[in-house]
């Protein structure tokens, strides 16, 4: 039977996944830092490291291929494909050894995203669709929890480097808890999106997402059966994800 481009690209990913999350379970005796956006918002040695194995791993296979790295790399697409990468999803997770950190790997065309991995290691869990194909958790398919009433759902979150975007979102948070189960925060915006995916959440909000922090959970969360919607909200890019009928539920509690 032949394979197709797309479970072609899903094996790649898979394999260059775990070969970063390898590389990154081997913790480093001291840290060398690196500030972003803000002081707060870091980068290790160890994201820069897998990256630079990623790329190279990708280019080693599909020369042809672009790439969009959230710690630089950059190359335009030949072939039509162009790889969208998280090299360390969780950073400050990461950092403090706290789990659920994972490495996020996304494959897009000219319509959106084909394949997508997202690999947790300290948590046993690897994610992973194909566009059209479904949605696995560790090979087993998985779907999200719908329908859930807001009154029942566990939400979770994340919050803005830039401190002064968090007010904004404490907004969000303060018309919310009142109403929901209760509220969890992560600390890795791919691994969230895969959570709702598995039933492991039943939604997922939050503000200031990149590229590389949605595409490959996005294309799992949506193959899973969930809604996944990014808007401007206050100036800001405002991700909401849940089954479709508590994604309408938290769309309408969202403040003005």
């Amino acid at each position: 039977m032949q394979v197709s481009i797309n479970d072609e690209l899903l094996t790649l990913a898979l394999h260059i996944a775990q070969q970063a999350g390898r590389l990154l379970l081997d913790r480093p005796a001291s840290w060398e830092l690196t500030a972003k956006s803000t002081a707060i918002d870091i980068a290790t040695q160890m994201d820069i490291a897998s990256e630079k194995l990623i790329v190279e791993a990708i280019l080693a296979a599909r020369p042809d291929d672009g790439i969009i790295g959230e710690e630089g790399a950059e190359r335009v697409t030949k072939s039509g494909y162009t790889w969208v990468i998280d090299p360390v999803d969780g950073t400050v997770n990461y950092f403090y050894g706290l789990p659920g950190w994972n490495i996020s790997i996304a494959v897009k065309d000219a319509d959106g995203t084909v394949a997508g991995v997202v690999h947790a290691p300290t948590i046993n869990a690897t994610w992973h669709a194909t566009r059209g194909g479904g949605a696995f958790l560790n090979g087993v398919v998985i779907a999200c929890n719908d329908p859930i009433e807001l009154n029942r759902a566990l939400i979770s979150t994340g919050f803005a480097y830039d401190v002064n975007d968090r007010e904004n979102q404490l907004d969000i948070v303060n018309k919310l808890l009142p109403k929901i189960r209760d509220v969890r925060r992560m600390g890795a915006a791919a691994t969230d999106l895969c959570c709702v995916a598995s039933g492991l959440v039943d939604g997922y909000i939050e503000t200031g997402l990149k590229e590389w922090d949605l595409a490959a959970g996005t294309l799992i969360a949506t193959e899973a059966g969930a809604k996944v919607t990014t808007h401007v909200w206050r100036k800001m890019e405002l991700t909401v994800a849940g089954g479709s009928h508590l994604h309408s539920q938290l769309m309408r509690e969202i403040p003005a």
